[in-house]
């Protein structure tokens, strides 16, 4: 491996900020794993409804990521937030200096900037992208000029990496035409790990923002009130938010506490033993592209009950858990019931393939091989 140390400019619409603290944790994995290869600096620009007349620039050195948010006003007006931006923009880069190649995370609309130097200054780049948007199910929200903003970018990128082949297919289709090479999200194969346990009651985990609309809260209290109701026995956390907007549900179920737990979002190292402890993770949702808590539930040697959407079934070996239909609560039920009466992979073949698939190293390796390329 060719062992040149570049400097990659990784340029975010989505990343964590004291305005949405878990937006795009994902790409922050991403970064780390490129970091442990190379120089990694980090821009994102996000608006601020507490800012007023001024920018406030954050910087950070975190995992070996040098990072800079710029926090600008909120403006309704397009030409005022342009502005805004522009100088956000203008700011952070006289910081960082030269680089070699830029790394765009959601092309749209932080690929115009990526455009601006690839027209200008003759900096070539790569997108990852994450956005379930694109999927035939959603993208008919995309504007025109936002959907020819997008071809324009993609038309222009060296790669286009997806984090599934559904989700490349779905650009595809769109009209997003490029060079398409998928490349999945990472995990810290590291820190979870298979821990040894043995519940007296069935432990279920669910771990997600707790978005009813795309993961489908709803639909997993109503499967849980059906197995309370048959006295049947379990415990289910779930991690990322607060039950007030399922109480009324909850109360209806007639759910107990000691059934069902609802937990704040926790950095990752405190969420770890929830999950390592768990005898399943859930995940009902409507849609997904490939959610990290999968892969880390394959990592903790934890089997999965998923919907099977999305690019979910191309990174899901057949005994590390079941898939089933969106919506379909009966399903549901049935796989919960018979959880321990299935034989699944044991928790360090899942380990190993997660860390063959998934880990910081694997993910490094596969984008460096790509930016070399580039040059």
């Amino acid at each position: 491996m060719d062992t040149k140390k570049l400097h990659i400019l990784f340029l975010t619409s989505w990343f964590p900020s004291r305005v949405f603290p878990v937006l795009g944790d994902f790409i922050q994995r991403h970064a780390e794993a490129v970091a442990t290869l190379h120089q990694v600096s980090l821009v994102h620009v996000i608006s601020d409804p507490n800012l007023k007349h001024r920018i406030e620039l954050e910087f950070k050195v975190q995992n070996g990521i040098e990072i800079h948010i710029a926090y600008i006003p909120f403006s309704d007006s397009l030409f005022c937030k342009t502005i805004w931006y522009l100088k956000a923009y203008h700011q952070i880069f006289k910081k960082i200096g030269s680089f070699d190649l830029i790394h765009l995370n959601k092309l749209y609309a932080s690929g115009l900037v990526a455009l601006y130097f690839k027209i200008f200054k003759g900096k070539k780049y790569l997108i990852t992208e994450h956005w379930s948007g694109y999927q035939k199910i959603n993208n008919s929200n995309i504007g025109k000029i936002e959907k020819w903003v997008s071809k324009l970018i993609t038309s222009q990128a060296s790669y286009i990496c997806p984090v599934t082949k559904h989700l490349a297919k779905s650009m595809i289709e769109f009209g997003l035409k490029g060079n398409y090479f998928p490349v999945p999200n990472v995990v810290n194969t590291e820190l979870f790990v298979p821990n040894t346990h043995q519940n007296d009651t069935l432990t279920l985990i669910h771990i997600s923002s707790l978005d009813d609309s795309i993961k489908n809260i709803s639909g997993i209290l109503n499967v849980l009130g059906r197995l309370q109701q048959s006295n049947f026995d379990f415990k289910m956390y779930f991690l990322g938010g607060t039950m007030e907007p399922f109480e009324k549900k909850i109360k209806l179920l007639q759910l107990k506490d000691e059934q069902i737990q609802f937990i704040h979002h926790m950095p990752q190292s405190d969420m770890l033993p929830f999950l390592q402890n768990a005898d399943a993770f859930i995940l009902f949702s409507n849609y997904e592209n490939l959610p990290c808590v999968i892969l880390e539930s394959f990592s903790c040697g934890i089997p999965v009950i998923s919907t099977r959407v999305g690019g979910i079934e191309e990174y899901f070996p057949e005994d590390f858990g079941v898939l089933i239909n969106p919506k379909d609560e009966s399903a549901l039920a049935h796989q919960i019931l018979n959880l321990k009466s299935k034989k699944w992979a044991d928790s360090k073949t899942m380990h190993q393939y997660a860390n063959e698939q998934f880990s910081q190293a694997h993910i490094a390796k596969t984008y460096h091989d790509l930016y070399i390329k580039m040059l």
